[in-house]
């Protein structure tokens, strides 16, 4: 099974307003394992950052003067998500935008759906865990996952905490590792019911005498009540 952990950073939270994905982070699993697949881009956006956006990922717009657009690099994003499931936190809002800068393109292009199904693991998490907080760095803290360092969002260091946290969330697998090396764990290996040995057991009765205390201790106890 192959699926794509994915998040985005935006110039603001409406893409009907004209606002536009200014980065785009992707890790591969397949068979919920680490492939060391990634994709990662940052887009120039020819468009203001909202000082509300800019306060939760930092990235400015001198930063993204020289990068590409987003129809630059399209078609190598397609082709990475392509036949995968999507998984993403709030996916619908990641989807809204990426499906936006598709509609802008100059040639006729799919959605998202069109190329692969998409889990949103928010929805899971609201059925796991519901009236509880349900963010990003809440299901970190729940399920054990290092997000000491995320002191500003990144698409990128966001898709990777999504992994940990997606497959301890779907595995049983404790905190997972996605470090330099960028290796996952193992899955926890299933439990096997212990097996007795074909032994005969061995029945040893009472003696008369212990019979006949046994019914002086009932007599002493008067009617019992079983």
């Amino acid at each position: 099974m192959r699926q794509v952990v994915l998040d985005t950073e935006t110039t603001g939270l409406e893409p009907e307003l004209g606002h536009r994905v200014i980065e785009i982070g992707c890790i591969e699993l397949v068979n919920r394992r680490d492939t060391g697949r990634r994709f990662h881009r940052y887009l120039c956006p020819d468009r203001p950052i909202e000082q509300g956006a800019w306060n939760v990922h930092g990235i400015t717009s001198e930063f993204l003067a020289d990068k590409p657009r987003f129809a630059d690099v399209a078609e190598e994003l397609l082709a990475f998500i392509d036949g995968a499931e999507l998984i993403a936190h709030n996916a619908a809002f990641d989807v809204a935008f990426l499906d936006m800068e598709l509609r802008r393109l100059p040639r006729e292009a799919p959605c998202v759906a069109d190329r692969c199904r998409v889990m949103d693991t928010l929805a899971l998490a609201r059925q796991m865990h519901p009236g509880q907080r349900n963010s990003l760095d809440a299901l970190c803290r729940r399920y054990s996952v290092d997000n000491s360092h995320r002191d500003l969002h990144g698409a990128l260091l966001d898709a990777k905490l999504l992994a940990n946290v997606y497959l301890a969330m779907t595995g049983g697998q404790g905190a997972l590792t996605l470090g330099a090396s960028m290796t996952i764990g193992a899955v926890l290996e299933p439990i096997v019911r212990a097996v007795r040995p074909a032994i005969a057991l061995m029945v040893i009765l009472p003696t008369r005498e212990e019979l006949v205390a046994h019914e002086r201790s009932l007599a002493a106890l008067g009617q019992p009540a079983w």
